[in-house]
């Protein structure tokens, strides 16, 4: 078993580090688990990159194809946030290089889904100048801000650091590529998910998803299981490690199972 994670904005691969020491108590170890960094985040993006979503799913493919080339048996696919948006492309496009999938974002392919304002803003001509801001402050206001938001202080004084120029221009360019209507068309492809096993992860306090309705409504259509999470929010690997480490156990078990 290889599970990949893929973190999203903006982060870096330390949102895991708390589910990752949970998963382990429960034997899976550092060698069953690789995390990925998106480039812009928490990786420098390379010259030439332009951030785009179909860039993000066609550098996700060619790293599954390493893993799967360097001998991988199968790769059971984890997403985060934005990280789950590419998690979904390689589930709807590329399903011959996964096992299963899972996201806690699908509800951003929901025909009816509008972008929280933040997203809104980068998209807009004022983004420019919202990124710059976020970016300029100091780790003292930032470290606190993200912590106090669900990462929590270790994990916001590691991934803060990286919240950087180049970052900065990954995320418009992300999101300004990403603004509707090209969620609601990648929707439109929704049910060629169901290729392959998925488990939709609905956070009972992520106000930036789409709300639970569009989770179960697009999971139905990915022909996805749907796992819901209480008393936690957006960044719910790192609130509750333990329910997270329990929640993807549970559901690589009885892929093996299946499996077997």
């Amino acid at each position: 078993m290889t599970l990949v994670l893929v973190h999203g904005n903006p982060e870096t691969t330390a949102i895991w580090n708390p589910m990752r020491a949970a998963l382990e108590r429960r034997g899976i170890g550092a060698s069953d688990v690789v995390a990925l960094s998106p480039p812009g985040f928490g990786v420098p993006a390379p010259e030439g990159f332009g951030a785009t979503m179909n860039e993000y799913r066609d550098w996700l493919a060619a790293e599954l194809e390493q893993l799967l080339a360097a001998g991988a048996e199968h790769v059971d696919l984890l997403g985060h946030d934005w990280g789950g948006g590419h998690v979904m492309r390689i589930a709807m496009e590329r399903p011959d290089l996964i096992r299963s999938w899972c996201t806690d974002v699908i509800g951003l392919f929901d025909p009816d889904y509008v972008w929280h304002d933040a997203a809104q803003l980068w998209q807009s001509p004022d983004g420019d100048a919202s990124i710059e801001r976020m970016i300029s402050r100091s780790d003292d206001e930032r470290i606190p801000f993200y912590a106090g938001m669900g990462m929590g202080t270790e994990v916001a004084t590691a991934v803060v650091p990286h919240i950087n120029a180049d970052m900065g221009r990954c995320i418009l360019a992300l999101y300004r590529d990403a603004a509707q209507p090209a969620m609601q068309r990648l929707g439109q492809n929704i049910s060629t998910a169901a290729q392959r096993p998925g488990l939709c992860i609905l956070a009972e306090g992520d106000v930036f998803t789409g709300g639970a309705e569009a989770h179960r409504r697009l999971a139905g259509r990915a022909g996805a299981q749907v796992a819901e999470l209480a008393d936690v929010g957006h960044w719910w690997m790192c609130e509750q490690p333990e329910l997270a480490a329990r929640t993807i156990e549970t559901w690589l078990s009885t892929l093996d199972r299946t499996a077997g």
